[in-house]
Order: structure tokens, then C-alpha cells, then sequence
């Protein structure tokens, strides 16, 4: 692609609370759980940008939230409301004719390969489009990678378009943290600090062998390119086949009885089961994670003997792989995933 356009809707399931409650708009709103500050184990999932100023962040435990703005409204999270929600954009993006790439809710990439057109003004074009008939507004990065084009949204935010190409590249990265980097997580920035490695410049600086000596040839090499400003520039707009689906739960007190553990367990997989019904699609592997109550997570999974949806099996293997567990210490986590075949596969 001659560019790619990161689209990213802006604090997406507060600005979708805040259309049915337009009162509490300006105010810090936060959105997560039940709505229930207290609610235990239970983190938000979505601040508005008035409660990020108070150090309000996604994944953060609703009390700590309410500890550090007291004030904040919290809205329970509706699904159901932000997948309808993420259509409407969705559509309207694919309406431009362009290959268009989802990655979520709230973000999505556009891909075109066309000097005729300017990029600018296709993303001011796209914000308007968006905000005119959702009410949303969104940001937008543009380059000519994926990778490049997330992080120059992020340059955007909020309601804003910027560009990043090999020009600017590094005089708008190069002092900025390893972290910077879309794919650069703490880990990896720590790592990279124990040999002397902080900012992106002196990443990109950085000898291809020491990296791949680090980190593997594969993963060091990526992020030398990142740091570079490279990345993948596909566009795919092939609809995503889901791979799996699952569910988990944190439950609000610790379990330490094995026939709790059983039930949750069962119902877990029993739930995950209909939504592959559903779906139509066929398992073929079950998967059972565990977190203890230290916040130790494992997880094991089987390839079922024989691909299908029968329940008493998909059961019994959850339940086999739960036992494999040590389940000496108190569990605060429970989680099953099913993996699906390909729908080729199977003609399902």
C-alpha cells in the first residue's frame, strides 16, 4: 500500500455511554463491570479522558479507580451497545471502497495505493464522515505501515490526524522510550535497558547480531525495524475468523473447595460450547487456564480425540486438564478456551 490509515475511535465506550447519558458529558465517567465501584476484582474497562486525568487508566481495579476519582460516574459495560455501535463505523469505512482491515471495536486499518489522493485530507474526510452520521469522533495516523501508522495516532488524540514517514520519523521518536514503539512491551524495554538500550534512537543504533543474540533472530530483527520506523504494510480486508472463543471468571472470593472448582469449570465451558453452536463451528482443542490467589497463571490445554461439539467430552477434558492443576492454593481465576477448526475444514 502507497499508505495506510490507522482509524482509532476516541475514548470509544465512554463516548458511546456519554450519547445516552449526554449529561455527564465533560465530567470523569469511567465504564467497567457492573457499574459498581466496589464490585471486587473487577477493572475498567474504559475511562473518559476527564477521569484519565486523574490517573484512571483501562485495566486498572475499579476501586483503585474510585480511590483516585472519587467523583467519576460508573457505567456498566454493554457489548452489546458498542458492537452495534462499531458496525455503524465500520460500514461507513468499508462504504469508502478502500481494503479495510478491523482490529476491534474501536480501531481499524485503511489501506490504499493511490498518489492521486492525499492522505491528509482522506483522514480529515474520514473524521468528518464518522462524526457527521455516528456522533463519534475518532483519530487518525498515517504512514505507510501498520506499525507506523498506530504509533502516529497516538500523536493524533485526541480528534486529530498525524502523519509519520521516514522524514519525521526520528526527530519525533528518537528521545522517546524503547516503550514507544507499537510491539515494545516492559519486558522487552527491560531487557534492552540491561544493555544500555532506552530511547528509540538508540535502538535503531543498536547492532543487528547483539539483538538477535538477545532476542532470537526473529523477534530481534522486528524490533530493529520498529525502531526504524518499519513494518507491515498488508491491508488485508478478509473477514477475521475467529480462532477461539472463551470465558473467564475472577471470582470475588477465593476458591479452595474442588467441587466449587468443578462447577465453575463445567459452566464455563458450557457457556463457551453454545456460543460455538452458534457460531457453527466445530473444537477441536480445550484449553484451561488457572490463576492463583499470588496471581501465579498457568494454562494447559488437549486436542480432542475427535473434532466436534458433543458437550459430555469438551466437559470432561476441561475438567481433566483442571485436575492436572495443583490446586493447593487458593484460586482466584478461572478461565476455558476452545479452539475451532478452520470452517474449511469441516464445511461447517
Amino acid at each position: 500500500m502507497r499508505w495506510v490509515l490507522h482509524v482509532d475511535l476516541d475514548q470509544f465506550l465512554a463516548s458511546v455511554e456519554l450519547q445516552r447519558h449526554p449529561d455527564l458529558r465533560g465530567l470523569p465517567v469511567i465504564v467497567g463491570g457492573n457499574g459498581d465501584p466496589l464490585e471486587p476484582r473487577k477493572v475498567v474497562t474504559c475511562a473518559s479522558y476527564e477521569a484519565r486525568e486523574f490517573g484512571v487508566h483501562a485495566g486498572m481495579p475499579l476501586r483503585t479507580a474510585a480511590r483516585k476519582c472519587p467523583d467519576a460516574t460508573f457505567l456498566p459495560s454493554d457489548p452489546a451497545a458498542y458492537d452495534e455501535a462499531s458496525d455503524r463505523v465500520m460500514g461507513l469505512l468499508r462504504d469508502l471502497g478502500h481494503p479495510l482491515e478491523v482490529w476491534g471495536w474501536d480501531e481499524a486499518y485503511l489501506g490504499f495505493d493511490d498518489d492521486t489522493t492525499d492522505p491528509v485530507e482522506l483522514a480529515n474526510g474520514i473524521r468528518t464522515l464518522i462524526e457527521a452520521e455516528t456522533g463519534l469522533s475518532c483519530s487518525v495516523g498515517i504512514s505507510d505501515n501498520k506499525q507506523r501508522a498506530k504509533v502516529a495516532t497516538g500523536f493524533g488524540k485526541p480528534a486529530g490526524v498525524f502523519r509519520l514517514t521516514d522524514e519525521n520519523w526520528m526527530t519525533t521518536m528518537g528521545d522517546l522510550g524503547v516503550d514507544a514503539l507499537w510491539g515494545v512491551g516492559p519486558k522487552t524495554a527491560k531487557r534492552l535497558a540491561a544493555l544500555g538500550v532506552t530511547t528509540v534512537a538508540d535502538l535503531a543504533a543498536t547492532d543487528a547480531s547483539l539483538l538477535t543474540a538477545t532476542f532470537g533472530p526473529t523477534t530481534g530483527l522486528w524490533i530493529l525495524l520498529l525502531a526504524k520506523g518499519g513494518g507491515d504494510a498488508a491491508v488485508s480486508s478478509e473477514p477475521w475468523v475467529p480462532r477461539s472463543r472463551s470465558h473467564v471468571v475472577t471470582f470475588p472470593r477465593d476458591l479452595t473447595d474442588l467441587a466449587e472448582m468443578d462447577s465453575a469449570v463445567t459452566d464455563l465451558a458450557r457457556r463457551t460450547l453454545a456460543e460455538v453452536d452458534a457460531a457453527g463451528r466445530t473444537v477441536t482443542r480445550v484449553a484451561v487456564t488457572v490463576r492463583t490467589k499470588t496471581f501465579y497463571t498457568r494454562t494447559k490445554i488437549r486436542k480432542l480425540a475427535h473434532a466436534g461439539n458433543d458437550a459430555d467430552p469438551i466437559v470432561g477434558t476441561a475438567l481433566d486438564l483442571l485436575h492436572q492443576f495443583e490446586l493447593d492454593r487458593p484460586i482466584r481465576l478461572l478461565g476455558v478456551r476452545l479452539e475451532l477448526a478452520v470452517p474449511t475444514e469441516t464445511g461447517r
